[in-house]
């Protein structure tokens, strides 16, 4: 028998070649994912392509009875107007005063000093900061409102110290929906930075003390780098929160006065249920959607980078 012959006669039969377990790879091994993928594209998929053919036509709720494809009008209509570029100016300001500096760098500082704070303190301060996050977006919105109005207990406050008071509301709109924003919203980034902090090694943390790292050091070489991909989830996860928010503003402002705290997502319903622009609000909101997805590319070349 040569050697070739011995090969083939050695090679064991294509039925015993199977995966351990018996495990099969033919068409079959999908067939348990195939009602979640007909649930999906049911009530996801045809929701979401029945809006994007919204945003190509002029369908009304009111007036006009046909509903005519427009093709990229409602699109070009809205990068001419100038309410449209304000609410994407104010939507960038929001996003990155409530999100990417307030409730990110908060939510940091808040699990770093609970990590060195007594249990007492553990416990009254994350109930406290929680409680401000499970409070539905309308309530909160209420609840500050009744902080930053002309009347209300921040200009108390202020008065009780002689300090100068304002309607925040009509002076400083957006900045005032931001900060509510970052009182909502901390407590997610500072569970997120807790159970991030808990898992660095103490041995590194000790060993750096001793080489005389300081605190700020060890947070900037050590700290940072070892939960450099949970603030890379944070970020994304709390900048597409953060440009889905409406409740919160419409009950404050209702992206007043005028539309100097309107972002997309007032501004988008504004246009399609308070004017009846059901095709041009869709196209806004599918713009929105963009931006989100845009800010998500960003975050995962980021975390992909550094790996």
């Amino acid at each position: 028998m040569t050697t070739a012959t011995a090969k083939v006669a050695a090679r064991p039969p294509r039925a015993a070649a199977a995966q351990p377990g018996g495990r099969r790879h033919g068409p079959l091994r999908w067939l348990p994912l195939a009602p979640a993928t007909v649930l999906l594209l049911l009530f996801l998929g045809g929701p979401i392509a029945y809006c994007v053919y919204i945003a190509f036509t002029n369908m009304q709720l009111t007036g006009s009875s046909s509903t005519d494809f427009v093709g990229l009008a409602n699109f070009r209509r809205a990068f001419a107007d100038p309410g449209f570029r304000n609410a994407v100016v104010l939507t960038l300001v929001f996003t990155v005063i409530s999100s990417l500096l307030g409730q990110n760098t908060l939510g940091l500082a808040l699990a770093g000093l609970m990590q060195r704070a007594s249990q007492p303190v553990r416990t009254l301060t994350g109930s406290v900061v929680i409680a401000a996050w499970v409070l539905p977006e309308i309530v909160a919105g209420f609840l500050l409102y009744a902080f930053f109005r002309r009347e209300g207990t921040l200009n108390a406050i202020l008065d009780l110290l002689h300090l100068p008071s304002q309607n925040w509301l009509f002076t400083l709109p957006i900045l005032a929906v931001s900060f509510a924003n970052v009182w909502r919203g901390t407590a997610f980034s500072m569970l997120v930075y807790s159970a991030a902090l808990s898992e660095i090694p103490k041995e590194i943390t000790e060993a750096a003390e001793v080489d005389g790292a300081r605190g700020r050091q060890r947070l900037w070489h050590i700290t940072l780098p070892m939960i450099r991909r949970s603030i890379g989830t944070n970020l994304m996860l709390n900048t597409l929160q953060t440009l889905s928010v409406f409740g919160l503003i419409w009950a404050m402002t209702r992206g007043g006065p005028g539309n100097r705290s309107q972002t997309l997502p007032v501004f988008m319903y504004d246009q399609a249920f308070l004017k009846s622009l059901i095709g041009y609000g869709t196209a806004v909101a599918l713009l929105l959607l963009l931006v989100g997805a845009l800010f998500s590319a960003v975050y995962l070349r980021l975390m992909k980078a550094e790996v």
